[in-house]
This record gives C-alpha cells, sequence and structure tokens, in this order.
C-alpha cells in the first residue's frame, strides 16, 4: 500500500505539480481520515465497526495507514474517468462509483483476515457476510463528496501523456483483486461482485484506450 501511496503522490506532483498534491491529500487522505474517525465514533456512513490492533498505531480508533488507502486509488480513479468522459458530472460519477465499487474487493479481504469487523453486518450481500451493504453505500456518498471536491480543487483537468502509469496502477489493481479473490483467498463471491461493478468503471477505460 506504501509503494502504491507513494506512487499516486508522486505521479500528481510530477504530472501537475504541488496543488495536485495539496489537492489529493487534502480530500483523499485528510478526508479519508476525519470520515473513518466519524465512522468509529458514530456508526455513520459505514455503520458500527472498529479496527483490530494489527494496522499498527490509532488515532481516534482509526489506524493511520488507513486512509493512505484512500489516496492510493483516489487519484487512479480519478484519472481513469477523465481519460474517458470531458464532463464533469460523469467524471465524478465515474471515478466514485469505481473506487467505491473496490471496496467490494478490499473490505471482505480485510475481514476475512480480522483486520476490522462490523458489530452488526447484515444485510450483507449473498455471498459476503461479515460487511452490511450500508457500508458500500457510505464508501459511495463519500467517494461522490471525495471526487467532487478533487475535481474543483484541481486546476489543470485534461489527461497527460504521464498518466498511462496510473492507467496501468488502475486496471492491474482491479484485474490482480479478481485473480486474488477467486483463486487464493477462497473468496468467490466477492471476486464476482467486485468483478462485475469495479469492472463497470474499468472497462469504459479498457475501451477508451484501444480506441485512442
Amino acid at each position: 500500500m506504501l509503494l502504491g501511496v507513494a506512487l499516486s503522490v508522486s505521479h500528481a506532483w510530477v504530472s501537475r505539480g504541488p496543488r495536485a498534491v495539496a489537492a489529493l491529500v487534502g480530500t483523499a487522505t485528510a478526508g479519508g481520515f476525519a470520515v473513518e474517525a466519524i465512522g468509529v465514533a458514530t456508526g455513520f456512513p459505514f455503520g458500527t465497526y472498529d479496527y483490530s490492533g494489527e494496522l499498527g498505531p490509532k488515532v481516534l480508533g482509526v489506524p493511520l495507514i488507513i486512509p493512505l488507502a484512500w489516496t492510493w486509488m483516489a487519484w487512479p480513479a480519478w484519472l481513469a474517468a477523465v481519460r474517458v468522459t470531458r464532463s464533469r458530472t460523469a467524471r465524478i460519477a465515474l471515478a466514485a462509483a469505481g473506487l467505491a465499487a473496490w471496496d467490494l474487493f478490499l473490505d471482505p479481504q480485510m475481514v476475512a483476515e480480522g483486520y476490522w469487523r462490523w458489530h452488526d453486518p447484515v444485510p450483507a450481500l449473498p455471498g459476503v457476510p461479515g460487511i452490511p451493504i450500508g457500508n458500500y453505500l457510505g464508501w459511495l456518498g463519500f467517494a461522490v463528496v471525495l471526487m467532487t471536491a478533487l475535481s474543483y480543487a484541481l486546476r489543470r483537468s485534461d489527461p497527460s501523456p504521464s498518466d498511462g502509469v496510473m492507467y496501468a496502477l488502475w486496471i492491474w489493481t482491479y484485474f490482480s483483486s479478481v485473480l486474488a479473490h477467486a483463486v487464493f483467498l477462497d473468496l468467490p463471491y466477492s471476486a464476482i461482485w467486485g468483478g462485475v461493478l469495479m469492472g463497470a468503471a474499468v472497462l469504459p477505460l479498457l475501451l477508451t484506450l484501444r480506441r485512442r
């Protein structure tokens, strides 16, 4: 994860400058920490949950590594949407949907490995116990807020020639997650749910890259 965060932040700096880094860190890192702290304290917007002690130091009940996950994937999700469409609204919707769909891989794996747990994980998606559906809706809601803020904070809105590395990260994350859940983690249903829903966000990028 740390390597992925470093890649996203460094790419933001090199391709779009310090303003982009400030926008990414402010929306994804700081915003991610804030929403997680609120979630742990109140149960909104992800449901009532807590983290185990296996993820390192915590502040306000949130392991410091957790906001980095938002930072890691928010940037490639946004750049993929920028490549696909010129509409700000469509970019926000596509990037937010992709980021939220990625959680269909992340949460099942982390819950299975004991890193966090929900107190009342119902109703859940068929085949994916332990995680309430409301959690995914919470992810989607915050992802919309995050991507909206990011879209207005960034000065540049056009694709950059250097964005290919972020497209590769986005696509690799998708296919490697499907493979890992289906073959190595014994989580076939999250492979299906994530494969279909995150795939709906990744496919437009693949088609766009193929055409151009």
